[in-house]
């Protein structure tokens, strides 16, 4: 006789669907080819060293594998970037995103040891606009996409601000400013802001990259960004035991 009494609790039955998504994901992660570049998406953190651990793929400290929540925001930001595209094309831009061969805008330099790729190119369109112009696009909350709206992208975000500067560089977009997209994952609100070339910050970009590939292939390890394991950025940081373990 069947006990209907017995049901699982619903709380219990999202534990154990979240308890295989998870999983799954975590395990789909892990079987992902691991880069053997240096990325332009982190040339420009602040510690050379976190910058180094990456290149040479070192496995992050113990619990700070990527969960299945933050796999799941990688995923969005995925689905963001494709939505916003598709909203700025059906606006009346010609937006590239793709070559015709189906693979991505970038560039690889340095025999293949640093190398990037970009969100899309925009060729045509209103005449506000100056073409051809990089595009780039982040998907954040509402506190870091507030953060964009007030203050210009290299003081919001250095990082990006890296990003977008060597995108340009490597493929001769420099004329034209860039236009730098951000989408609030809570409002849904879109922030655009046309950002000329910093040619300087390309330039100590590309020749931190050139350094950091020349001190892994002498086996010297690069200098911490910080004076004691407490650092605000440390705490953050996927390499922190190692690093002051090291």
């Amino acid at each position: 006789m069947l006990d209907f009494n017995s049901r699982p609790k619903q709380g219990d039955i999202s534990d154990k669907f979240l308890q295989y998504i998870d999983a799954a994901m975590q395990e789909k992660n892990k079987q992902q080819t691991p880069r053997n570049y240096v990325g332009v998406s982190m040339i420009g953190a602040s510690c050379e060293r976190q910058v180094q651990y990456g290149y040479l793929n070192t496995p992050k400290d113990k619990g700070k594998e990527f969960s299945g929540v933050t796999l799941r925001k990688f995923g969005a930001g995925h689905y963001f970037e494709d939505d916003t595209a598709e909203l700025i094309q059906a606006a009346g831009f010609e937006l590239k995103t793709i070559k015709p061969d189906g693979s991505q805008f970038g560039f690889s330099t340095l025999d293949g040891k640093f190398a990037g790729h970009v969100d899309g190119v925009f060729t045509s369109g209103p005449d506000f606009l100056k073409y051809p112009a990089l595009w780039e696009h982040k998907a954040t909350g509402n506190k870091s996409f507030n953060k964009h709206k007030k203050e210009q992208l290299a003081i919001a975000n250095r990082i990006y601000a890296a990003q977008v500067a060597l995108y340009q560089a490597y493929l001769d977009l420099t004329d034209n400013p860039a236009v730098f997209t951000v989408r609030n994952t809570d409002t849904q609100e879109l922030h655009f802001e046309l950002v000329p070339f910093n040619a300087p910050l390309a330039q100590e970009m590309s020749d931190r990259a050139v350094k950091i590939i020349q001190a892994t292939e002498a086996q010297e390890q690069l200098p911490r960004n910080a004076k004691s394991k407490d650092h605000f950025e440390c705490k953050w940081c996927d390499f922190q035991e190692r690093c002051w373990n090291d």
